[in-house]
């Protein structure tokens, strides 16, 4: 038996003198050479929890070696101090700069990835066109219509038969529907009861997936494997195809919608503003052309990039804030409460209250628990919970760091939320009330504290679209339907992505508050 024991002994000495050069005091250890790029790899399955972990530790900034032979070195930061200066104060020192660009390859010159005029330009027309109340009207007529017709069919199927479905999925091909209704006027009608595969969104994960490698790894070594065609960089590449053919085939359709109706594009406008509106591709192609930087916004790439970036941003950032929104609400019996209580209270009219229905916009806008709710839940989990910069020129941030060109900086929105410092000793419970004012409103945050919305002249043009959109789905969710997790265990894991997926998605059955008798509006 003594024989059995030793190797298993020996190993664990191993493991124990590993751990111990791995982390020092919790953070990490700076090895010749390689930096502290080893601990980052053994981390990086709870990447954001160890970010979490570092600055706790480190009073909110970290200086991450990287290898001495890569430019990797980290400057790790949820000073909000520093944030306010480098997002605002001195902007203009803190562009997204090449090395986004070129880690964000396959976004182009879109809005995310572009900087100086370009950056102004696309932020200056796709600003007019998201407060346009012809495009706002259209936002509420297909959210509701996908809410009613799409959402609600696939919760009362699974309610009926007692299946298990995966939230997660359910609301990604809900925002993929909106979002490409709102951006090009195409429905994919990928929300059906027979849940298609949609390889726009399975594309739009690898590629995601493999963003987020490339932050971990030096730069020669993920730009080897782009050249060999292996790894993450081969599932980028199949998966940039795969977007190429979908938006190509939508312009085209676009152009030779636009082309057969020339004649009656006055009125076909007049109808839409009428109807609810024009998508943003329609606006763009029939828009006068400008030349920006040697690019031409009427030509297929322009469109390409603006059309992508504006797929990723509304697919995945509202899809995301609606997992975590639910799995909390669950979790928390007490705040469901509250809402529910909140929704009997505003229901416009009063006989709508003990049945089912769906909420309009201008029903859910004014349920400030509610919002109050998914303000929260942005805090805790953060749709993009990261953000990187590099400076053109070396500064002394406020924190009295020196920061170079040649390192990134690096903001843990999630880690943000856990800083006892910046949000308070219950920074980990899960509290809405946090959000509301003694006058019963809407408390507001600077940016640089609840920077998910971000901050200063990069500041998100689709906070509005987002809130209506969640509110009105929250809404019609908590009223509607109770949730119950079939594995607890794996519903809070965190994905490895520039976004804040679950990892194992969001497994739930369904049951439906309403007899059948009253789902009246059900097609």
């Amino acid at each position: 038996m003594g024989y059995i024991q030793y190797p298993e002994i020996f190993l664990a000495i191993i493991c124990f003198f590993v751990t111990c050069y791995l982390t020092r005091n919790g953070l990490p250890w700076n090895w010749p050479f390689l930096g502290m790029l080893p601990s980052l790899l053994v981390h990086l399955p709870r990447v954001h929890n160890r970010c979490f972990d570092i600055l706790q530790a480190t009073n909110c900034t970290f200086l991450f070696k990287g290898p001495w032979f890569a430019n990797m070195d980290l400057f790790l930061t949820v000073d909000p101090t520093n944030i306010q200066y480098i997002m605002s104060t001195n902007f203009a020192n803190y562009p997204k700069g090449d090395e986004f660009s070129r880690i964000f390859d396959i976004l182009g010159d879109g809005i995310f990835n572009s900087d100086g005029d370009l950056w102004k330009f696309q932020r200056k027309i796709t600003r007019s066109l998201i407060n346009h109340r012809t495009f706002m009207k259209f936002l509420v007529k297909v959210t509701y219509d996908k809410v009613e017709n799409g959402l609600v069919p696939i919760l009362q199927a699974a309610s009926k038969d007692n299946l298990v479905i995966d939230l997660q999925d359910v609301f990604q091909r809900l925002t993929f529907d909106t979002t490409c209704l709102l951006v090009t006027g195409h429905d994919p009608g990928c929300l059906t009861t027979e849940f298609q595969d949609v390889p726009f969104s399975k594309a739009l994960d690898d590629a995601e997936e493999a963003i987020a490698i490339r932050h971990v790894i030096p730069e020669n070594i993920w730009r080897l494997e782009k050249k060999l065609g292996i790894g993450h960089e081969k599932s980028l590449s199949q998966a940039w195809k795969i977007l190429d053919h979908f938006i190509d085939n939508i312009v085209s359709m676009k152009r030779q919608e636009l082309e057969s109706n020339k004649r009656k594009t006055s009125s076909l406008q007049i109808h839409d503003e009428q109807e609810g509106g024009v998508d943003l591709l329609t606006t763009f192609i029939t828009g006068d052309a400008h030349e920006i930087g040697g690019i031409n916004t009427k030509h297929d790439k322009f469109l390409r990039d603006a059309i992508l970036n504006l797929m990723l941003a509304g697919r995945d950032t509202t899809s995301s804030a609606l997992t975590w929104f639910i799995w909390l609400v669950t979790q928390n019996p007490r705040v469901k409460e509250k809402i529910t209580e909140e929704l009997r209270k505003n229901m416009a009219f009063s006989d709508e209250a003990n049945k089912w229905h769906v909420f309009k916009e201008e029903e859910a806008k004014n349920l400030t628990y509610l919002h109050a709710t998914f303000c929260e839940s942005l805090r805790l989990y953060p749709p993009v919970p990261f953000q990187h910069k590099s400076p053109l020129k070396p500064d002394t941030l406020p924190s009295g760091h020196h920061v170079t060109p040649e390192m990134k900086i690096v903001f843990s929105l999630y880690a943000m939320a856990r800083m006892k410092g910046i949000w308070g000793e219950d920074c980990l419970e899960f509290k809405p009330e946090r959000w509301i004012t003694k006058q019963g409103k809407i408390k507001y945050e600077p940016p640089y504290k609840f920077l998910c919305f971000n901050a200063g002249p990069r500041t998100c043009l689709g906070k509005e679209v987002a809130f209506t959109q969640m509110k009105m789905v929250g809404a019609t969710l908590i009223h509607n339907y109770e949730f119950k997790l079939v594995n607890e265990s794996h519903a809070a894991e965190l994905d490895v992505s520039v976004i804040l997926h679950m990892k194992h998605g969001l497994k739930v059955k369904v049951s439906n508050r309403w007899s059948s008798m009253n789902c009246t509006a059900i097609k």
